[in-house]
């Protein structure tokens, strides 16, 4: 993938639209974070509007006079891109672009130009690029020419985009292409999968918003080396480490892309196959950032994106992080809305043994933990049950073997002529 450096700063005028008095608060706190995210992908916010309306123009969103008054604070401003904080249909953008003068694009579009440039692995550049041309695909039209140039604008850079644009057919062929990698990819992780199964090992994987602190966390808790920056996205490649718990065990736990609200539906669908970790673990750290603002709403979104891959019914742990930048008063308050949750600083490395304890007896309640006495002439039956189970203690007695083993599906019903009592 090739990464196209600017040789200046652009300059940026965000755009919200709140439909209803109430929702002005959230336009505001979307924008800091619109805000965050241009500075993010290397560009300067020298001014934002919001407009009031009762509902979208169909053809330039905000209506023909706002967009007529933001060309004449875009000319004022020396402005060369205006990003809108909802995404826009095709024909909005083209006509929007007409009437500005200069490129205007969308929350969806910053997005993606962020992971095409903090995407590094193969699998990675592979999910960006296909997210980047789902996304263009539609925009085509009239823009052939603008697209067929290597341009360094927020929204326009990325891989393979030369010549792509110049022929629809030829874009529609790389998409199914990099579908058919990733294809290939899932079914080899779907492999490495089988074989952690088989082998009993329990996996956690840490989710949450982006720059929650997950990476930060992930090295705290295994010495890991992962790459860790106070910037959003900086993590697109999930990372699995070994992680010893207090009772001796030893599990996998993954590190994932970060959440954000209006996650582009484009990401989500790319970056599928390597969600997958979330959806087929046994237990997730939902790592939430307890210095950021509207952290309910930051959970929901988390939920709303878990929901989407199918990994909303995984048991979870809430980590509030950051805990050192507030004060004990807000951790108080904290701890009184979110009584069950964790808190740590993973920076500081304060609460780490919490987190330990709380996953080592989550992963415990999930596995059904029963006592067997085996004769002492089916040393097979321990044999196996060491290889099909967890066993938690064994001793010899009058009768034969007493043993309680951790035991889940059909490895449960293999032993059940052997059990004393189930689900000690």
């Amino acid at each position: 993938m090739t990464l196209i450096d600017r040789s200046f700063k652009e300059k940026i005028i965000l755009v919200g639209v709140a439909f209803s008095s109430s929702q002005l608060g959230e336009v505001e706190d979307s924008l800091d974070e619109l805000a965050l995210l241009v500075d993010t992908a290397g560009a300067e916010v020298v001014d934002r509007v919001i407009q009031r309306r009762t509902e979208p123009d169909p053809a330039t969103y905000v209506g023909k006079g706002k967009a007529e008054e933001l060309h004449s604070l875009s000319e004022t401003l020396d402005v060369d891109t205006v990003v809108f904080d909802d995404e826009l249909s095709p024909a909005q953008q083209r006509n929007l672009e007409k009437i500005l003068g200069r490129t205007a694009i969308d929350r969806t579009a910053v997005i993606l130009d962020i992971f095409a440039q903090n995407a590094s692995s193969m699998e990675g550049k592979t999910q960006v690029e296909l997210a980047l041309l789902t996304y263009r695909l539609p925009r085509l039209r009239g823009r052939g020419k603008s697209l067929s140039q290597q341009v360094g604008r927020i929204g326009t850079r990325g891989p393979g985009e030369t010549k792509l644009e110049e022929d629809r057919r030829r874009l529609l062929a790389r998409i199914s292409k990099l579908k058919a990698d990733l294809k290939e990819l899932s079914n080899t992780r779907k492999v490495q999968r089988k074989a952690r199964i088989k082998s009993r090992v329990a996996s956690v994987s840490l989710v949450g918003y982006t720059n929650s602190g997950k990476s930060t966390l992930l090295n705290s808790l295994t010495d890991a080396d992962a790459f860790v920056a106070n910037k959003l996205f900086a993590t697109l490649d999930p990372r699995t480490r070994r992680l010893d718990l207090p009772g001796g065990e030893a599990i996998l736990c993954s590190d994932t892309v970060g959440f954000v609200k209006k996650l582009p539906h484009q990401l989500v669908e790319a970056f599928r196959s390597t969600l997958e970790v979330v959806a087929e673990s046994d237990l997730l750290c939902h790592v939430v950032d307890a210095s950021g603002t509207d952290i309910e709403g930051r959970i929901q979104a988390v939920h709303t994106v878990l929901g989407e891959i199918d990994a909303g019914k995984v048991d979870e742990i809430l980590v509030f992080n950051k805990i050192d930048l507030i004060d004990e008063s807000d951790l108080a308050a904290l701890k009184m809305k979110y009584p069950d949750s964790v808190y740590v600083s993973a920076l500081e490395r304060r609460g780490l043994d919490d987190i330990l304890e709380n996953i080592a007896s989550g992963l415990r309640a999930m596995a059904g933990v029963v006592e067997l006495l085996v004769p002492y002439d089916r040393g097979d039956v321990v044999a196996k049950l060491h290889r099909e189970g967890e066993v938690i203690f064994q001793r010899e007695s009058e009768d034969g073997f007493r043993l309680k083993a951790r035991l889940e599906g059909a490895s449960l019903a293999l032993f059940r002529e052997y059990q004393v009592s189930p689900n000690l």
